[in-house]
């Protein structure tokens, strides 16, 4: 029987959208991978699992299940209980346990900008979304991408609710039953290395550094990225 490529679900984190997997997909589809970019709501932990669940419910077959940054915290809890995501994989991601936020681990080591780079919007009702401030982007988000590319990510970021980032990860986390890969970017500024490390460990995912790498690991360094992808995708699914 012939051997059946999985699906490649990609999900994005936190001041982003699908459009930054756009060189990824390409390299994905050429190599024969089916692929779908998730939509991240961006407005609770919770919320945004169970959209993404709804998303992979609807797909057969196997799946690789790709989380960047805050899309790490929600693939972890969305592939809970789904016997056809085969493995996760986390790029300069959260991988949280149960009760553990995205706020809370970013400040578990020193060195991240986060704190400094966000530009509140008051929401109506008291909520309020948190966006990267463009003067900054470059600098601490993209640091090895081009300035001119860096600029159109920051253009069309889409903000996270701070309830989003602040809301501790329920019930049980998928990645203590399916395996894992973690793409650790070395030169990260909004998720130390070390706390990407730390997680990435302490799953038990099979690891790869990226040195020089920022946080848009998967724009900058496209052929690591892909495979590792495909790593997982052949030894799981």
């Amino acid at each position: 029987m012939a051997y059946k490529r999985p699906t490649i679900v990609l999900v994005h984190g936190a001041f982003a959208d699908g459009s930054g997997f756009t060189t990824i997909v390409k390299r994905l589809v050429a190599d024969g991978y089916p692929v779908v970019a998730a939509p991240n709501p961006l407005r609770g932990l919770s919320f945004d699992a169970g959209q993404v669940k709804a998303l992979l419910d609807s797909i057969e077959g196997p799946i690789v299940l790709v989380g960047h940054s805050y899309g790490g915290a929600v693939i972890s809890t969305a592939a809970t209980g789904n016997p056809e995501v085969k493995a996760l994989v986390y790029l300069a991601a959260f991988v949280p346990e149960t009760g553990e936020s995205a706020q809370g681990l970013v400040e578990k080591f020193p060195g991240s900008t986060v704190s400094e780079s966000l530009k509140p919007v008051p929401l109506p009702g008291g909520q309020v979304d948190l966006y990267i401030d463009p003067r900054v982007f470059h600098a601490h988000f993209a640091g090895d991408v081009p300035a001119e590319e860096a600029a159109l990510f920051a253009i069309a970021q889409r903000p996270a609710t701070g309830a989003a980032l602040g809301e501790p990860a329920a019930g049980p986390q998928a990645w203590h039953t399916i395996p894992s890969y973690n793409l650790i970017s070395g030169a990260d500024r909004i998720i130390p290395p070390a706390a990407q490390e730390f997680m990435a460990r302490r799953s038990g995912a099979k690891v790869q550094v990226v040195e020089g790498a920022s946080h848009l690991v998967f724009v900058s360094r496209p052929g690591p990225t892909v495979a590792l992808i495909e790593k997982a995708a052949s030894e799981h699914a």
